[in-house]
């Protein structure tokens, strides 16, 4: 069993050990929502779907900090297809006392824990981003 939001998530933490500028994943609308949040909290610069032998591919540009410190510290993968994590309204956990960034698959979208808590819905944990 494959789980390409896993996959997308190694690839970017591997881009990001190895000190590369941009890293390329597989396209899909749900990896495009992650990774329209990525930008939005200012962890990458940007992204860009491109077309390599007819094959969606997404070009994700990787965001440095002072002395080349990359913005994503750590990704941590919750849910999983082998074992689902799902969350109620208002029961969202809060990771390392905040400073992380939480990814809730709702019924309205992909949306960070903060704007589902604020919206009062649940849905499946995604992932940690700090």
């Amino acid at each position: 069993m494959t789980d390409p939001i896993s996959d997308m998530l190694t690839i970017i933490r591997n881009g990001h050990h190895a000190k590369k500028m941009f890293v390329q994943v597989p396209s899909s609308k749900i990896k495009t929502n992650i990774l329209k949040i990525f930008l939005d909290e200012g962890f990458i610069n940007g992204y860009e779907q491109n077309e390599v032998d007819n094959k969606g591919v997404t070009k994700i540009n990787l965001k440095y900090g002072k002395d080349e410190q990359p913005m994503i510290l750590g990704l941590k993968r919750v849910s999983r297809p082998g074992l689902r994590n799902y969350v109620k309204k208002g029961e969202i956990p809060i990771y390392l006392g905040g400073m992380a960034v939480s990814l809730v698959s709702t019924s309205r979208g992909i949306m960070t824990g903060k704007e589902a808590f604020k919206k009062g819905l649940g849905g499946e944990l995604i992932c940690y981003l700090w």
